[in-house]
């Protein structure tokens, strides 16, 4: 079978840049090498591109001025003809000695099939970078611009599920002031009307649990604001839930059917799960394997979060797996995205909270977990058959203009 080629795209301008990296690394690992051949397409905090193979080993990151002088700064060709393709900026880095290796398919230029984004949170996952390749004509995994763009915004999210039965907690959009980051407290009074404190306030286009906070005054509130403006440009603001209880699942129809993965129940030290505790505890325990092709060998899945997967909630299964499946189809669903659930543990209430369409680690760990396992090297594979897919279903003539609606002649 002729290998395909495959551009890894992460990184770029987003608070949530270095975790987009740790899934990069991980889905290049899992990528079964006698089908593909991995071109590392690394997006830098300053909004260049690189590629070189050093860009697959964890040790070079983040890359320093004498790593990205070995390393060949390339673009996406947009002409929207032929095979997808990179090209090398010309700003003299054709003398480079990253050049012949990372592009040496000709004339400064690699081609490849399918891109694989791996972004978390703004300018990647919110449906920029799925415009781009659209506009390029790029098969791509993952969920469309429009799902992609709906489901980073947790206000959209809120008011496209809004009819859909699926139960949602109240919410408040506070947007960030037109100058500065300060939001006068009388103003959060008028905002935050009857809907009563305490609350969890956090900001309504990042996820990895940054900038998440509880707060209990509209000082406090007015106090946590400046923080997340500095990231983001709303926050939604959501009664606090006592007792609190998180589920995630995944869900997919990259076999077909509409298909949900294992639940997941994070274990947590604090009232709230933040972004070093998801990121960085560890706990000891071993893990599904990272990429591994085969389940239960140690990994960095989300950076060894402890979790409880598959718990016994014989009487939330069921809704959960329902309203994830509606949430999934109700934005045309693909790729594989996690949508998470919170609840009062003790009253047994629950709420969808959020919808990740590019979930860290590709949320691999619930497919090996699944009811029918799916290793993560399998799940990639779908993921790319899907892509390859939607690209076929979408596609347009060469001149997309209707005979009757051309206004000029075609030489």
């Amino acid at each position: 079978m002729t290998q395909r080629t495959i551009a890894v795209f992460f990184g770029g301008r987003s608070p949530e840049h270095d975790v987009s990296v740790v899934s990069a690394l991980q889905v290049m690992s899992a990528l079964d090498r006698s089908q593909y051949e991995v071109i590392p397409v690394y997006l830098a905090t300053d909004g260049r591109w690189w590629t070189g193979d050093q860009l697959m080993q964890r040790e070079n990151y983040l890359p320093d001025d004498e790593m990205f002088g070995t390393l060949t700064q390339v673009t996406l060709d947009m002409t929207a003809s032929g095979r997808p393709s990179l090209v090398a900026v010309s700003t003299g880095l054709f003398t480079r000695a990253g050049l012949a290796q990372a592009l040496s398919k000709g004339a400064g230029r690699t081609e490849f099939d399918v891109a694989v984004p791996c972004f978390h949170g703004l300018v990647g996952e919110d449906g920029q970078v799925q415009g781009m390749f659209e506009t390029a004509r790029v098969p791509y995994t993952g969920m469309r611009t429009l799902a992609s763009a709906v489901l980073m915004d947790k206000v959209a999210t809120k008011r496209v599920l809004a009819d859909t039965g699926i139960p949602l907690l109240d919410y408040r959009e506070i947007k960030r002031p037109a100058e500065g980051l300060l939001v006068p407290v009388g103003e959060l009074e008028t905002l935050v009307g009857d809907l009563k404190g305490p609350w969890c306030i956090k900001p309504s286009h990042l996820g990895s649990s940054i900038g998440v906070a509880k707060v209990e005054t509209l000082d406090e509130l007015a106090d946590v604001l400046p923080t997340i403006f500095q990231y983001d440009t709303s926050a939604i603001l959501e009664p606090f839930v006592e007792n609190m209880v998180e589920y995630n699942v995944a869900v997919s129809k990259m076999s077909g059917p509409v298909t949900t993965s294992a639940i997941e129940r994070p274990k947590r030290t604090e009232e709230l799960l933040d972004f070093k505790e998801k990121y960085l505890s560890g706990g000891g325990e071993k893990k599904s394997g990272g990429g591994a092709k085969t389940p239960g060998q140690s990994s960095e899945g989300m950076l060894s979060l402890t979790r409880e997967l598959n718990p016994n909630i014989a009487e939330l299964d069921s809704d959960i797996r329902r309203w994830a499946g509606q949430a999934f189809e109700q934005v045309g669903g693909t790729g594989a995205p996690r949508i998470d659930f919170i609840g009062n543990e003790e009253t047994g209430q629950l709420w969808l909270n959020e919808v990740n369409p590019c979930p860290g680690s590709f949320g691999y760990f619930l497919w090996e977990a699944a009811a029918e396992p799916l290793l993560f090297s399998e799940m990639l594979d779908k993921l790319i058959g899907e892509a390859l897919s939607e690209h076929a279903r979408q596609r347009l003539p060469h001149d997309p203009t209707p005979t009757d609606a051309r206004l000029f002649s075609r030489r």
